[in-house]
């Protein structure tokens, strides 16, 4: 197959879609992989690796779309990739679509083979290409929320972890999935005192012994999250429903309770996010206030620790993505029940049901 790994657009975002090792082995087993000039510098991967890979250097993104079979990329295409997409060109990326209405239809009308990382799930639930990138996440989220809450960046003047003689901060963390987890890992290692709310009891029990009693766990409800979200210093929202947009389960009543100088850091912002108030910033203007609340909303958070995120990114995604180029999507997810479930618009058509529910779009399963 003819593989394309275009530069990405996205602002500040400086992931590729495949590490120079990935190309490698695609062409050691036969492929042919076309890398966009400069699409890997920002993740220091110079142009002469991936030729020494065995990669074919092209100048523009029009020819990268032009020759590949399938684009795999990192994150969803933007408004000036839509006209270079193909019919039955396979798009391997990120692609969020409950929360990307006109992309959505840009897919379906040319009838291309789209297949999400982050709807890719096995059989216990899992979601294999989304943890790496909730991991990264996740960390960054504590680490983003104790910078701003540092007064000369316009927050509190609260240090989490506090000092001898003098409270910790408050951090309230809601969903306890690898978000959570990963931003409660870092909240109280930094000695934060931390609150983790989720509706999954056996998740809550398995925090709770984890972290042997260094955090609070409580059942996600709306008084529980309305006295934890007031009280806070930081809140990570780290909510996820795989495909759906994310639930909004903070109000902008609570919003408008919590102290001016408080941050929010709502990680589910590519899923529609959770927190009423939040709308997608960038890493150049990456906040903004709501009732003296500071805001960051970065839907590509790993984008900016791009060597990390990279090649942790594909060390998830090349199983799948090399079934794919070896069998065509068709056979890959007639063989693989997890990569099945990756299939977002096929035909013309949206095959993946939260997607079209979310939406409003008619649903027409696959049918192999």
């Amino acid at each position: 197959m003819i593989i394309g790994v275009p530069k990405e657009i996205k602002i500040s975002e400086n992931r590729v879609g495949l590490t120079e090792a990935g190309v490698k082995q695609l062409v050691n087993d036969g492929h042919t992989v076309y890398v966009q000039k400069d699409a890997g510098l920002g993740s220091r991967i110079p142009n002469e690796a991936y030729i020494e890979a065995g990669a074919k250097i092209l100048d523009s993104v029009k020819e990268v779309y032009a020759k590949a079979d399938m684009i795999w990329k990192v994150k969803e295409p933007l408004p000036d990739e839509y006209e270079l997409l193909r019919e039955n060109q396979t798009l391997y990326t990120y692609l969020h679509l409950a929360a990307e209405p006109k992309l959505t239809k840009v897919l379906a009308e040319r009838k291309v083979k789209s297949v999400a990382y982050e709807t890719i799930q096995l059989a216990d639930g899992s979601l294999p290409l989304p943890t790496p990138m909730s991991e990264v996440a996740g960390r960054m989220a504590t680490q983003i929320g104790a910078f701003y809450l540092q007064k000369d960046h316009g927050g509190k003047g609260i240090l989490l972890g506090g000092v001898t003689g003098v409270n910790r901060g408050k951090v309230t963390v809601i969903g306890g999935g690898v978000v959570g987890i990963n931003a409660a890992k870092m909240a109280v290692g930094l000695g934060a005192e931390v609150t983790v709310l989720d509706t999954n009891h056996r998740r809550l029990e398995y925090l709770d012994d984890v972290f042997q009693g260094r955090l609070t766990t409580l059942h996600s409800n709306l008084q529980n999250i309305e006295k934890s979200v007031t009280e806070s210093d930081l809140v990570v929202g780290a909510v996820l429903v795989t495909g759906w947009k994310a639930p909004v389960l903070v109000s902008r009543q609570m919003v408008d309770r919590m102290q001016p100088g408080s941050v929010i850091v709502d990680v589910a912002v590519d899923q529609g996010g959770c927190i009423e108030t939040c709308r997608p910033t960038s890493h150049q203007n990456p906040t903004y206030e709501v009732s003296g609340v500071i805001h960051y909303c970065v839907p590509n958070m790993p984008g900016v620790v791009a060597r990390t995120s990279t090649y942790a990114l594909t060390n998830a995604t090349f199983k799948y993505g090399s079934m794919i180029a070896q069998m065509g999507v068709e056979d890959a997810i007639a063989r693989d029940p997890a990569l099945f479930m990756g299939l977002n618009v096929y035909n013309g058509h949206v095959t993946y049901e939260p997607v079209a529910r979310s939406l409003g779009m008619d649903y027409r399963p696959y049918r192999m």
